[in-house]
Protein backbone atom coordinates (compact mmCIF):
# COMPACT_ATOMS: atom_id res chain seq x y z
CA UNK A 1 0.00 0.00 0.00
CA UNK A 2 3.19 2.20 0.55
CA UNK A 3 2.80 4.23 -2.41
CA UNK A 4 -0.47 4.49 -3.27
CA UNK A 5 -2.76 7.81 -3.41
CA UNK A 6 -4.80 7.62 -0.52
CA UNK A 7 -8.17 9.32 -0.73
CA UNK A 8 -11.23 10.64 1.06
CA UNK A 9 -14.51 10.62 -0.79
CA UNK A 10 -16.88 13.44 0.44
CA UNK A 11 -20.32 13.69 -0.92
CA UNK A 12 -23.64 13.81 1.05
CA UNK A 13 -25.34 11.11 -1.27
CA UNK A 14 -24.32 7.87 -0.08
CA UNK A 15 -24.84 6.53 -3.52
CA UNK A 16 -22.55 8.92 -5.03
CA UNK A 17 -19.87 7.90 -2.10
CA UNK A 18 -20.29 4.35 -3.20
CA UNK A 19 -19.75 4.94 -7.13
CA UNK A 20 -17.24 7.38 -6.32
CA UNK A 21 -15.58 5.02 -4.22
CA UNK A 22 -15.64 1.95 -6.68
CA UNK A 23 -14.24 4.08 -9.54
CA UNK A 24 -11.27 5.13 -7.90
CA UNK A 25 -10.38 1.87 -6.49
CA UNK A 26 -10.57 0.13 -9.97
CA UNK A 27 -7.05 1.87 -10.34
CA UNK A 28 -4.16 -0.28 -8.56
CA UNK A 29 -2.39 3.29 -7.89
CA UNK A 30 -5.26 4.44 -5.69
CA UNK A 31 -6.43 3.98 -2.11
CA UNK A 32 -9.94 5.46 -0.62
CA UNK A 33 -9.20 5.38 3.00
CA UNK A 34 -12.52 6.45 4.09
CA UNK A 35 -15.62 8.71 3.12
CA UNK A 36 -17.26 11.22 4.76
CA UNK A 37 -21.25 12.66 4.19
CA UNK A 38 -20.62 16.32 4.55
CA UNK A 39 -17.96 19.31 5.31
CA UNK A 40 -18.32 18.72 8.96
CA UNK A 41 -17.81 15.51 8.77
CA UNK A 42 -15.28 15.79 5.65
CA UNK A 43 -12.83 18.09 8.55
CA UNK A 44 -13.08 15.08 11.12
CA UNK A 45 -12.21 12.68 9.11
CA UNK A 46 -9.10 14.68 7.28
CA UNK A 47 -8.08 14.92 10.75
CA UNK A 48 -7.91 11.37 12.20
CA UNK A 49 -6.89 9.55 8.36
CA UNK A 50 -4.65 12.36 6.66
CA UNK A 51 -5.48 11.63 3.61
CA UNK A 52 -3.26 12.97 -0.03
CA UNK A 53 -6.20 13.75 -1.78
CA UNK A 54 -9.87 14.59 -1.01
CA UNK A 55 -12.98 14.83 -3.40
CA UNK A 56 -15.05 17.16 -2.43
CA UNK A 57 -18.98 17.48 -3.34
CA UNK A 58 -19.64 21.04 -3.88
CA UNK A 59 -23.16 21.37 -2.97
CA UNK A 60 -23.52 19.56 0.73
CA UNK A 61 -25.63 20.04 3.85
CA UNK A 62 -24.30 21.97 6.54
CA UNK A 63 -21.36 22.97 5.54
CA UNK A 64 -20.92 22.49 1.97
CA UNK A 65 -17.99 22.36 -0.38
CA UNK A 66 -16.59 25.82 -0.73
CA UNK A 67 -16.28 26.49 3.18
CA UNK A 68 -15.17 23.50 3.84
CA UNK A 69 -12.38 23.78 1.28
CA UNK A 70 -11.66 26.94 2.97
CA UNK A 71 -11.32 25.39 6.24
CA UNK A 72 -8.55 22.89 5.11
CA UNK A 73 -6.78 25.26 2.99
CA UNK A 74 -6.11 27.28 5.85
CA UNK A 75 -5.57 24.53 8.72
CA UNK A 76 -5.39 21.31 7.18
CA UNK A 77 -3.55 21.99 3.66
CA UNK A 78 -4.43 18.92 1.31
CA UNK A 79 -4.89 19.14 -2.19
CA UNK A 80 -8.54 18.83 -3.38
CA UNK A 81 -10.73 17.75 -6.52
CA UNK A 82 -14.07 19.25 -6.56
CA UNK A 83 -17.12 17.51 -7.99
CA UNK A 84 -19.43 19.92 -9.44
CA UNK A 85 -22.95 19.60 -11.36
CA UNK A 86 -22.51 21.77 -13.73
CA UNK A 87 -26.09 25.21 -13.27
CA UNK A 88 -24.86 28.56 -13.73
CA UNK A 89 -24.46 29.09 -9.85
CA UNK A 90 -22.29 25.39 -9.38
CA UNK A 91 -19.78 27.01 -12.23
CA UNK A 92 -19.17 30.72 -10.52
CA UNK A 93 -18.79 28.32 -7.46
CA UNK A 94 -16.37 25.86 -8.67
CA UNK A 95 -14.24 28.99 -10.12
CA UNK A 96 -14.44 30.49 -6.57
CA UNK A 97 -13.13 26.95 -5.23
CA UNK A 98 -9.99 27.05 -7.95
CA UNK A 99 -9.71 30.43 -6.06
CA UNK A 100 -9.49 29.31 -2.68
CA UNK A 101 -6.89 26.61 -3.72
CA UNK A 102 -8.52 23.13 -4.93
CA UNK A 103 -6.26 21.66 -7.34
CA UNK A 104 -8.75 20.90 -9.98
CA UNK A 105 -12.58 20.11 -10.62
CA UNK A 106 -14.26 17.59 -12.22
CA UNK A 107 -17.77 17.85 -13.59
CA UNK A 108 -20.81 15.55 -12.46
CA UNK A 109 -22.57 14.56 -15.41
CA UNK A 110 -26.06 15.12 -15.55
CA UNK A 111 -28.74 12.64 -16.02
CA UNK A 112 -28.37 9.36 -14.07
CA UNK A 113 -25.63 10.41 -12.38
CA UNK A 114 -24.11 7.30 -10.57
CA UNK A 115 -24.31 5.58 -14.10
CA UNK A 116 -22.97 8.56 -16.08
CA UNK A 117 -19.96 8.81 -13.76
CA UNK A 118 -18.34 6.31 -15.32
CA UNK A 119 -17.77 9.03 -18.88
CA UNK A 120 -15.47 10.89 -16.47
CA UNK A 121 -13.79 7.53 -14.85
CA UNK A 122 -10.54 8.35 -16.69
CA UNK A 123 -10.33 12.34 -15.62
CA UNK A 124 -10.97 11.66 -12.52
CA UNK A 125 -8.28 9.01 -11.48
CA UNK A 126 -5.35 11.32 -13.78
CA UNK A 127 -6.46 14.63 -11.44
CA UNK A 128 -6.47 12.25 -8.23
CA UNK A 129 -3.16 11.05 -9.06
CA UNK A 130 -1.78 14.60 -10.31
CA UNK A 131 -3.71 16.12 -7.50
CA UNK A 132 -0.70 13.97 -5.10
CA UNK A 133 2.07 15.68 -5.79
CA UNK A 134 0.89 19.13 -6.33
CA UNK A 135 2.56 21.84 -3.64
CA UNK A 136 -0.14 23.70 -2.48
CA UNK A 137 2.14 26.56 -2.03
CA UNK A 138 1.60 27.14 -5.80
CA UNK A 139 -2.00 27.37 -4.88
CA UNK A 140 -2.92 30.42 -2.49
CA UNK A 141 -5.55 32.13 -1.92
CA UNK A 142 -6.76 34.28 -4.24
CA UNK A 143 -9.49 37.72 -4.08
CA UNK A 144 -11.45 36.37 -7.20
CA UNK A 145 -13.00 38.78 -9.27
CA UNK A 146 -13.85 41.16 -6.88
CA UNK A 147 -10.10 42.88 -6.74
CA UNK A 148 -8.41 44.04 -9.74
CA UNK A 149 -5.54 41.54 -10.70
CA UNK A 150 -1.52 42.90 -10.21
CA UNK A 151 0.36 40.33 -12.41
CA UNK A 152 2.74 42.79 -14.28
CA UNK A 153 4.43 45.90 -12.95
CA UNK A 154 2.54 48.86 -14.93
CA UNK A 155 5.85 49.92 -16.53
CA UNK A 156 6.79 46.52 -18.27
CA UNK A 157 3.57 47.08 -19.84
CA UNK A 158 3.79 49.86 -21.97
CA UNK A 159 0.07 49.98 -24.17
CA UNK A 160 0.77 49.44 -27.29
CA UNK A 161 -0.89 51.18 -30.39
CA UNK A 162 -4.04 49.63 -30.53
CA UNK A 163 -4.06 49.21 -34.57
CA UNK A 164 -4.34 45.61 -35.17
CA UNK A 165 -0.88 44.52 -36.37
CA UNK A 166 -2.59 41.12 -38.19
CA UNK A 167 -0.89 39.19 -35.45
CA UNK A 168 -2.36 36.54 -32.69
CA UNK A 169 -1.59 35.23 -29.39
CA UNK A 170 -2.69 31.53 -28.79
CA UNK A 171 -2.49 30.00 -25.47
CA UNK A 172 -2.96 26.45 -24.14
CA UNK A 173 -3.15 25.33 -20.86
CA UNK A 174 -4.96 22.67 -17.91
CA UNK A 175 -4.60 22.32 -14.26
CA UNK A 176 -3.70 25.47 -12.54
CA UNK A 177 -4.74 27.40 -15.97
CA UNK A 178 -7.79 29.19 -14.69
CA UNK A 179 -5.86 30.64 -11.85
CA UNK A 180 -2.76 31.61 -14.29
CA UNK A 181 -5.15 33.23 -16.74
CA UNK A 182 -6.72 35.40 -14.03
CA UNK A 183 -3.21 36.89 -13.53
CA UNK A 184 -2.17 37.06 -17.65
CA UNK A 185 -5.40 38.24 -19.28
CA UNK A 186 -5.81 41.38 -16.82
CA UNK A 187 -2.66 42.16 -17.20
CA UNK A 188 -2.49 42.68 -20.91
CA UNK A 189 -2.93 46.31 -21.67
CA UNK A 190 -5.78 48.50 -23.38
CA UNK A 191 -5.67 48.50 -27.03
CA UNK A 192 -3.94 45.12 -27.16
CA UNK A 193 -2.90 44.91 -31.04
CA UNK A 194 -4.13 41.34 -31.77
CA UNK A 195 -6.48 38.96 -30.93
CA UNK A 196 -5.91 36.28 -28.13
CA UNK A 197 -7.03 32.70 -28.62
CA UNK A 198 -7.24 30.69 -25.62
CA UNK A 199 -7.63 26.66 -24.91
CA UNK A 200 -8.11 25.78 -21.24
CA UNK A 201 -9.09 22.60 -20.87
CA UNK A 202 -12.51 22.71 -19.26
CA UNK A 203 -15.97 21.11 -19.19
CA UNK A 204 -18.54 22.34 -20.74
CA UNK A 205 -20.86 25.25 -19.46
CA UNK A 206 -17.66 26.05 -16.88
CA UNK A 207 -15.58 27.93 -19.45
CA UNK A 208 -19.02 30.80 -20.08
CA UNK A 209 -18.25 31.35 -16.12
CA UNK A 210 -14.48 31.02 -16.57
CA UNK A 211 -14.60 34.18 -19.54
CA UNK A 212 -17.15 36.14 -18.04
CA UNK A 213 -14.99 36.64 -14.54
CA UNK A 214 -11.79 37.70 -16.98
CA UNK A 215 -13.94 40.21 -19.10
CA UNK A 216 -14.82 41.76 -15.47
CA UNK A 217 -11.11 41.86 -14.49
CA UNK A 218 -9.39 42.94 -17.66
CA UNK A 219 -9.02 45.75 -19.82
CA UNK A 220 -9.34 43.48 -22.97
CA UNK A 221 -12.37 41.97 -24.26
CA UNK A 222 -12.89 38.43 -23.07
CA UNK A 223 -15.78 35.83 -24.55
CA UNK A 224 -16.40 32.61 -24.97
CA UNK A 225 -15.68 31.86 -28.65
CA UNK A 226 -18.80 31.27 -31.44
CA UNK A 227 -18.56 29.54 -34.52
CA UNK A 228 -17.64 31.70 -37.38
CA UNK A 229 -17.10 34.77 -35.89
CA UNK A 230 -14.06 37.12 -37.29
CA UNK A 231 -10.92 37.56 -35.02
CA UNK A 232 -10.61 41.17 -33.58
CA UNK A 233 -7.99 42.97 -31.93
CA UNK A 234 -8.10 43.77 -28.09
CA UNK A 235 -10.50 40.35 -27.48
CA UNK A 236 -9.53 37.31 -25.89
CA UNK A 237 -11.52 34.32 -27.47
CA UNK A 238 -11.89 31.00 -24.92
CA UNK A 239 -12.69 27.74 -26.38
CA UNK A 240 -15.64 26.37 -25.22
CA UNK A 241 -15.47 23.44 -23.25
CA UNK A 242 -16.14 19.92 -25.16
CA UNK A 243 -15.30 21.81 -28.53
CA UNK A 244 -12.06 21.88 -30.49
CA UNK A 245 -11.17 25.43 -31.29
CA UNK A 246 -9.37 26.68 -34.77
CA UNK A 247 -9.12 29.70 -36.92
CA UNK A 248 -9.75 29.74 -40.70
CA UNK A 249 -7.92 32.46 -42.82
CA UNK A 250 -10.40 33.41 -45.71
CA UNK A 251 -9.93 36.56 -48.07
CA UNK A 252 -12.31 38.84 -45.48
CA UNK A 253 -10.32 37.93 -42.82
CA UNK A 254 -9.60 35.28 -40.33
CA UNK A 255 -12.24 33.53 -38.34
CA UNK A 256 -13.55 30.56 -35.21
CA UNK A 257 -13.86 27.04 -35.88
CA UNK A 258 -15.78 24.85 -33.58
CA UNK A 259 -16.79 21.46 -33.81
CA UNK A 260 -16.46 18.05 -31.55
CA UNK A 261 -14.29 15.63 -33.59
CA UNK A 262 -13.05 13.05 -30.72
CA UNK A 263 -11.01 14.11 -28.07
CA UNK A 264 -7.19 14.42 -28.71
CA UNK A 265 -4.97 13.03 -26.36
CA UNK A 266 -7.80 12.70 -24.28
CA UNK A 267 -8.85 16.85 -24.26
CA UNK A 268 -11.54 18.95 -26.12
CA UNK A 269 -10.40 21.53 -26.89
CA UNK A 270 -7.41 20.51 -28.09
CA UNK A 271 -3.98 22.93 -27.75
CA UNK A 272 -2.15 21.01 -30.89
CA UNK A 273 -4.82 21.49 -32.75
CA UNK A 274 -5.65 25.44 -32.43
CA UNK A 275 -1.71 25.92 -32.37
CA UNK A 276 -1.48 23.92 -35.75
CA UNK A 277 -4.30 25.82 -37.22
CA UNK A 278 -2.65 29.44 -36.09
CA UNK A 279 0.58 28.07 -37.74
CA UNK A 280 -0.61 27.39 -41.21
CA UNK A 281 -3.03 31.05 -40.69
CA UNK A 282 -0.64 33.02 -39.64
CA UNK A 283 2.73 31.46 -40.18
CA UNK A 284 5.59 34.08 -38.24
CA UNK A 285 2.51 36.70 -37.17
CA UNK A 286 1.83 34.79 -33.66
CA UNK A 287 2.91 33.92 -29.99
CA UNK A 288 2.68 30.82 -28.90
CA UNK A 289 1.99 30.38 -25.01
CA UNK A 290 2.15 26.85 -23.07
CA UNK A 291 1.21 27.59 -19.30
CA UNK A 292 0.47 24.93 -16.50
CA UNK A 293 -0.85 22.27 -17.29
CA UNK A 294 -1.07 17.85 -16.88
CA UNK A 295 -0.22 16.35 -20.17
CA UNK A 296 1.89 16.74 -22.84
CA UNK A 297 -1.37 18.98 -25.20
CA UNK A 298 0.13 22.07 -27.28
CA UNK A 299 4.07 20.54 -27.65
CA UNK A 300 3.37 19.35 -31.06
CA UNK A 301 1.38 22.43 -32.27
CA UNK A 302 4.35 25.06 -30.68
CA UNK A 303 6.78 23.33 -32.73
CA UNK A 304 4.50 23.60 -35.78
CA UNK A 305 4.14 27.54 -35.05
CA UNK A 306 7.87 27.67 -34.36
CA UNK A 307 8.88 25.93 -37.55
CA UNK A 308 6.93 28.67 -39.35
CA UNK A 309 8.61 31.59 -37.35
CA UNK A 310 6.49 31.84 -35.14
CA UNK A 311 7.54 33.33 -31.04
CA UNK A 312 6.80 30.81 -28.51
CA UNK A 313 6.74 30.87 -24.42
CA UNK A 314 6.34 28.79 -21.72
CA UNK A 315 5.57 29.51 -18.23
CA UNK A 316 8.24 28.13 -15.88
CA UNK A 317 8.46 25.16 -13.09
CA UNK A 318 8.37 27.26 -10.10
CA UNK A 319 5.17 29.31 -11.02
CA UNK A 320 3.34 26.21 -12.47
CA UNK A 321 0.73 24.20 -10.97
CA UNK A 322 1.54 21.32 -12.71
CA UNK A 323 4.75 21.09 -15.16
CA UNK A 324 3.21 18.95 -17.69
CA UNK A 325 2.61 20.87 -20.74
CA UNK A 326 5.61 23.32 -20.24
CA UNK A 327 8.08 20.24 -19.55
CA UNK A 328 6.80 18.80 -22.85
CA UNK A 329 6.94 22.16 -24.89
CA UNK A 330 9.93 22.30 -23.88
CA UNK A 331 11.27 18.86 -24.09
CA UNK A 332 10.22 19.19 -28.23
CA UNK A 333 12.99 22.10 -28.62
CA UNK A 334 10.05 24.38 -29.60
CA UNK A 335 10.21 27.03 -26.62
CA UNK A 336 11.98 30.28 -27.32
CA UNK A 337 11.59 32.08 -23.77
CA UNK A 338 10.80 30.42 -20.60
CA UNK A 339 9.38 33.08 -17.89
CA UNK A 340 7.85 32.75 -14.46
CA UNK A 341 3.95 33.11 -14.61
CA UNK A 342 4.13 37.10 -13.49
CA UNK A 343 6.31 37.88 -16.32
CA UNK A 344 4.05 36.10 -19.38
CA UNK A 345 2.05 39.26 -20.57
CA UNK A 346 5.40 41.64 -20.90
CA UNK A 347 6.93 38.57 -22.80
CA UNK A 348 3.91 38.43 -24.52
CA UNK A 349 3.43 41.81 -25.57
CA UNK A 350 7.54 42.20 -26.69
CA UNK A 351 7.45 39.30 -28.86
CA UNK A 352 4.64 40.20 -30.21
CA UNK A 353 5.21 40.67 -34.67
Amino acid sequence: MAGKVRVLVVDDSALMRRVIWGLLEEDPEIQVVGSAVDGLDAIEKVHQLKPDVVTLDVEMPRLDGLQTLGYLMSEEPVPCIMLSAYTPRGAETTLRALDYGAADFVQKPSGAVSLNLERVREELLDKVKVAKGIDLKRLPFRPGSSAPAAAVPAPALKAPSPVDRGSVVAIGTSTGGPRALASLIPALPKGFPAPVLVVQHMSAGFTRSLAERLDRDSQVRVKEAEAGERLEAGTVYLAPGDWHMEVKRLPSGVFVALDQRPPVMGVRPCADLLFQSVAEAYKDKAVGVVLTGMGRDGAKGLKAMRAQGARTVAQDEATSVVYGMPRAAYAAGCVERVLPLDRVAAGIVELLP
